[in-house]
């Protein structure tokens, strides 16, 4: 068996230029890993771990665990609201303690309930786009796909609607706790948001028991399972990961699906002539684009795969990008038959609690979207950001007729 750190494997920088914007698609698809480890190569802070057995293998493991504390170390966050915040993540727990919170939680998060608030998604969709009035052009991050999320985030929780654009600045903020140059030159600015946002959710969810209502505070709040409930510093922990993790995502997603769209003006037109493509539509989006390229993952113990040996304490990335399109190809096609198992909301343990609202909001959004939009392209280059954390899009200028 050969140990992981003696092979000669192809080098990339996550960090550097040649996985920026479009260009990341073709160099991680031109990638020719060395030796015979083809499913694997190497950068400066982990293994990449390129096919979807490897990448399963990986994610579904319980010898593995999301390297969140490690990462904060690694920069100097070992005390204050943000550590505190790491330490209680979700996705930092492992085990009993971790299937416990899912168990307490999950029915507030199944294809049902997200379903409910899909008339409250049509109407903030709706209210965005009479906002524009009778333009034919827009900045779509600002305009639709930055609100949008937002304010439905804050009617799942039951939060005033006013407090939206706070949620949103909170969400963008808080979510690069996982993002390795944030966390180079931000951490008071993520440290003050956290900072924030805590003290908020306390305030609400000391509001609730005196008026409950049909939303996720108070099913937090209720939430029971053979006795067991949450504890009011879980319920706090919980509320500030949908915060954290349900908007800034979605609003990423949403505007790599417009874009993808813009440049594919085939598949634009085929979804506004058979509106029952959206959902097929939304996960070859999910499929080609993922807004989470790499998921890190850390050895708890030593760990052996495919006659290689990763010591404990070494870091994966799995790369969904790759695991997504090692079946189906690079090709954008809403209406080709996919393989229906995706690797953008991870899996396993760990699998997205939000999966089916951020799929109901998307699917929402392009309903409404795609009849009101006829010839649909981009009206300038668009803002693309970076791979660390989520990649999103700052800008993305579009026109239609």
């Amino acid at each position: 068996m050969t140990v992981v750190t003696d092979l000669a494997l192809t080098d990339v920088d996550l960090n550097g230029t040649e996985l920026a914007g479009d260009g990341y698609h073709l160099r991680l698809a031109r990638l020719t890993p060395e030796g015979e480890c083809t499913w694997l190569a190497r950068s400066p802070l982990a293994y990449l771990i390129l096919d979807r057995e490897s990448a399963e293998f990986f994610l579904r493991s319980r010898d593995t665990a999301f390297p969140g504390r490690e990462i904060a170390e690694l920069f100097g966050v070992s005390a204050g609201r943000l550590r505190e915040q790491i330490d209680a993540n979700i996705l930092n727990q492992q085990g009993d303690q971790h299937r416990r919170l899912r168990q307490l939680v999950g029915p507030a998060f199944t294809p049902r309930a997200a379903d409910r608030w899909r008339p409250a998604m049509r109407e903030f969709i709706a209210q965005l786009w009479d906002a524009l009035g009778d333009a034919r052009s827009c900045e779509f991050v600002s305009a639709i796909a930055k609100p949008y999320p937002s304010l439905t985030i804050a009617a799942v929780l039951g939060a005033p609607l006013e407090d939206a654009p706070a949620l949103h600045d909170w969400s963008s903020l808080v979510q690069r706790q996982f993002d390795i140059r944030a966390l180079d030159s931000q951490v008071p600015e993520i440290e003050r948001a956290v900072t924030e946002v805590y003290g908020y959710v306390e305030d609400l969810l000391n509001s609730r028991p005196a008026r409950p209502g049909a939303d996720l505070l108070t099913s937090l709040l209720t939430a029971e399972e053979a006795g067991d409930r949450l504890s009011h510093a879980e319920c706090v922990n919980l509320v500030l990961n949908v915060i954290a993790g349900g908007i800034d995502t979605t609003q990423a997603q949403l505007s790599h699906a417009m874009r993808m769209f813009a440049t594919h003006p085939g598949q634009w037109q085929a979804l506004r002539a058979r509106p029952g493509l959206v959902g097929p539509a939304v996960q070859e989006v999910l499929r080609a684009e993922p807004i989470t390229p790499f998921t890190a993952r850390i050895c708890l113990r030593p760990i052996e795969h495919r006659g290689v040996l990763f010591p404990a304490g070494t870091i994966v990335a799995v790369c969904a990008e790759r695991a997504n399109r090692e079946q189906d190809g690079e090709e954008f096609d809403i209406t080709a038959a996919r393989d229906e198992r995706l690797l953008t909301f991870g899996a396993g343990p760990h699998f997205c609690l939000g999966a089916n609202l951020a799929r109901a909001e998307l699917q929402e959004a392009l309903t409404f979207l795609a009849p009101r939009m006829p010839d649909l392209a981009l009206d300038g280059p668009a803002g693309l950001g970076g791979m660390e954390g989520i990649y999103g899009i700052d800008a993305l200028p579009l026109r239609w007729s």
